[in-house]
């Protein structure tokens, strides 16, 4: 027995390997096999064919790995959330001095706490219609301004504006940040969406994304929540949810008028390429193309059948050229008005094909042009100009048969350039 003046012993100094070693070497001897119950978080499985989770309960947390031949004998995968049973050694990690679970065996032992409140809310808003697709609204096929809700810093943020860039440069984006997962994500996420309810009310925004990466059942659990769903519901636009993986699903999901399996995805739903609508585009101006030349074809056949009609220049024939005059007016106006809108239209989408549609439409209006010159090379005056004479007697009748005169009668000769009186002297028939 050590007297209260003498010196103690000195504790035995230790190689940091060898009480790792010494504390796995207790641990195996006392605790080993050991039982254990607990939620699956934080799963993931290395290229190695090894799984490696947190198995956790309200009270602690235990790092586990379960290495290939085991894992290869599950019936299934496991994942986030599930309850489970395992059997296998408590052991020390030696080169990090962690204390490890070797899972030896593994089997489910229900669908976990957080599974459990997820499939609780999901039953409440199912019972209260929240799901229902007849409340879900078609996205519109080309949208004004979009609204995106994500975190300033996920990866989300740059996929989906990667997305939209490449697809819909020419749209306005509106960013309305939030946390998307932590304490105060729901509420954030709430004053995003409703600060972008206000500008769908005076039409900035046609549809709004709410996305972001994923990650656990637990980074992703803001998304289950029930305030944020009613608020999704209250959208009064489309509201596309692309949360988490093509597996994850939330409650949100359900509540969106669309689910997207990835945030570039959902980026991808809304926008349209231009390519696409440059396309369309250039229907539109075939379809107008046609229409013109369909109008003047049908303009051109309604002249020949008025000179079949009229035979020689009179009134009739001068009165048709006004006619048809008339008709060309409206018809160029009525072109020139669908031109301008086209172009209008063009000049929006910012394209070089744009330009190009504009000069093919120029030219019908040159080949409209060109239809009037046409039309005036019918007028009678062009055909006295060539020295024929209209002959009209005194009561004004055209007189077009030497039988219709006699010796002595006035007649009025109408040349290309003023007027002349003739006296019959001897009618000749053929």
């Amino acid at each position: 027995m050590v007297g209260p003046d003498e010196p103690a012993a000195a504790p035995r100094i230790w190689q940091v390997g060898a009480l790792c070693r010494a504390i796995a070497d207790f641990l195996d001897a006392r605790l080993n096999p050991v039982a254990v119950r607990g939620e699956i978080s934080g799963f993931s499985r290395a290229s190695s064919g090894h799984f490696y989770f947190t198995l956790k309960d309200p009270q602690g947390q235990l790092r586990c790995a379960m290495f290939r031949r085991a894992a290869s004998l599950l019936p299934f995968v496991p994942a986030d959330g599930d309850l489970v049973e395992v059997q296998g050694r408590v052991a020390v990690y030696e080169p990090r001095g962690d204390l490890q679970l070797v899972v030896e065996s593994l089997q489910r032992a229900g669908q976990g706490a957080w599974y459990e409140r997820f499939l609780r809310l999901k039953a409440k808003l199912e019972a209260e219609g929240l799901f229902d697709p007849d409340r879900k609204r078609p996205l519109p096929p080309m949208p004004r301004g979009i609204g995106l809700v994500t975190s300033l810093g996920a990866a989300a943020l740059h996929d989906v504006s990667t997305a939209l860039r490449r697809r819909v440069p020419h749209l306005p984006v509106v960013l309305a940040p939030a946390a998307v997962q932590g304490g105060q994500a729901v509420p954030e996420l709430i004053r995003a969406l409703e600060a972008l309810y206000g500008l769908a009310q005076d039409g900035t925004v046609d549809v709004i994304l709410l996305v972001r990466g994923g990650g656990s059942i637990e980074d992703l659990w803001s998304f289950n929540d029930e305030a944020l769903a009613r608020a999704i519901v209250r959208s009064p636009v489309p509201v596309v949810c692309g949360v988490g993986h093509e597996t994850d699903v939330t409650i949100a999901d359900f509540c969106a008028d669309l689910r997207a399996p990835t945030p570039t995805a959902a980026a991808e739903l809304v926008a349209r390429p231009r390519a696409d609508l440059l396309q369309g585009l250039d229907a539109a101006g075939q379809l107008l193309r046609s229409g013109i030349e369909r109008r003047l074809d049908v303009a051109a056949q309604r002249l020949d059948q008025v000179v079949a009609r009229v035979g020689r220049p009179s009134a009739r024939l001068s009165q048709q050229q006004r006619r048809l005059g008339q008709l060309g007016d409206r018809l160029r106006h009525a072109v020139e008005i669908r031109i301008e809108r086209a172009r209008s239209r063009l000049n929006t989408l910012a394209d070089a094909r744009a330009a190009g549609t504009t000069r093919r439409l120029v030219r019908t209006t040159d080949g409209l042009h060109r239809a009037e010159l046409r039309l005036q090379l019918l007028d009678p005056r062009l055909v006295l100009q060539r020295g024929y004479a209209l002959l009209v007697d005194s009561e004004g009748k055209v007189v077009t048969r030497a039988a219709q005169t006699r010796p002595g009668q006035a007649l009025r000769a109408s040349l290309a350039e003023g007027e002349v009186d003739l006296t019959v002297s001897q009618p000749r028939l053929l």
